[in-house]
């Protein structure tokens, strides 16, 4: 059974999906011009790929890479049924480059998850908005759980670590709560290693650029809002106005009220 759906609209990641019940079905050689990604739920399959024949089996995935000549075909014997998933774009490149999955390496041994019931949720049937982004939401969902049983090099890259503490305190800065070791938790490596890193890419401290980021938003606001101090300094992330106002002068040289009076356009 297959369900289809294609869209003009190059932002829509998905471009097609199905199931694919035991049977002959064959493809190629030929090429595509799109990702399309293979789970198969029981029996065998071959795909050849130049000179190379891989022989896949239940649970394992592979992937048809654009402008790749390629040939597929169930075991005779035990033919394959399998779901499949079709789509294209820049962030589909993103995503797959997190992923150990490429033209010289387009197969994934079978993991301890059962991948079906994540191939249910990318449902693209119908060419309503809220259903294209429904659809790639479930693609984006599906890729995680790649991403995290079959890690690309590119996924424990140094400035990835420090990415990722950058954007939980860009995400968070406003909790009165938000704390150092929050954000070493989240990045889940060794404290002083994060440290390092961040400090190697960002060229601040963690501590340093959770307040740097704070005041740069609060200058924002004091530019773009007409938001009372107090009610500023809720907004980024402090219960004292006063010891806010004292952090604001120490980074910008300016009191809050002399901020906005010189910056605001008149």
């Amino acid at each position: 059974m297959n369900s289809m759906y294609y869209s003009s609209d190059e932002g829509s990641l998905v471009k097609g999906n199905g199931y694919k019940p035991p049977n002959s079905h064959k493809w190629g050689p030929g090429v595509r011009d799109v990702y399309a990604l293979h789970y198969i739920v029981s029996g065998k399959g071959y795909l050849k790929i130049n000179q190379d024949t891989f022989c896949l089996k239940t649970g394992e995935s592979f992937m048809i890479f654009p402008h790749m000549e390629v040939y597929y075909y169930p075991d005779p014997r035990d033919p394959w049924e399998y779901y499949w998933i079709e789509f294209n774009g820049p962030e589909a490149s993103r995503l797959l480059s997190m992923i150990n999955i490429a033209p010289h390496h387009p197969v994934v041994e079978a993991s301890p998850e059962d991948f079906a019931p994540l191939f249910h949720k990318v449902k693209a049937a119908g060419t309503a908005l809220f259903e294209r982004e429904r659809s790639d939401a479930g693609l984006h969902l599906l890729l995680t759980y790649y991403m995290e049983f079959y890690p690309s090099a590119r996924a424990f890259l140094k400035k990835d670590y420090a990415l990722s503490a950058k954007e939980y305190i860009e995400s968070n800065y406003w909790r009165s709560s938000l704390s150092v070791p929050e954000v070493v938790d989240f990045v889940k490596i060794e404290r002083s290693y994060l440290f390092r890193l961040f400090k190697e890419v960002n060229g601040i401290s963690v501590s340093g650029y959770i307040t740097a980021f704070r005041i740069r938003r609060a200058c924002e606001l004091l530019i773009h809002s007409g938001l009372s101090v107090k009610s500023l300094a809720y907004s980024v992330g402090y219960l004292d106005p006063l010891y806010f106002s004292k952090v604001f002068k120490k980074v910008t040289s300016h009191t809050p009220s002399e901020y906005r009076k010189a910056y605001s356009a008149p």
